[in-house]
């Protein structure tokens, strides 16, 4: 399974890093991705990894602010986020090529 963390509340600007941790099967060979789904919309594709972390992309929408990388050894991935703003107020979601995590709600707010 993935289990992601490190959601919350945060002040526009501000800072967050989600993490996501596979169990039960090793994800070093597959390539990883985050999603987020805001209420009434649908779920979007925001940054994506290949497998050796070499290579990596993003939706524009977080282009420049969202980092993802990741940690083979400890069968996890990352999504640093920052300058963080209202509009990214969602629950985010890591995928596999198999499965999908549960996901962590994220908002924006002063």
């Amino acid at each position: 399974q993935l289990v992601e963390s490190g959601g919350g509340l945060v002040q526009p600007g501000g800072s967050l890093t989600l993490s996501c941790a596979a169990s039960g099967f090793t994800l070093s060979s597959d390539p990883m991705s985050w999603h987020r789904q805001a209420p009434g919309k649908e779920r979007d594709l925001i940054a994506i990894i290949n497998s050796s972390g070499e290579n990596t992309r993003y939706a524009d929408s977080v282009k420049g602010r969202f980092t993802i990388y990741r940690d083979n050894p400890k069968n996890r991935v990352y999504l640093q986020m920052n300058s963080l703003k209202p509009e990214d107020t969602a629950v985010y979601y890591c995928k596999s090529p198999s499965m999908w995590g549960q996901g962590t709600q994220v908002t924006v707010s002063s």
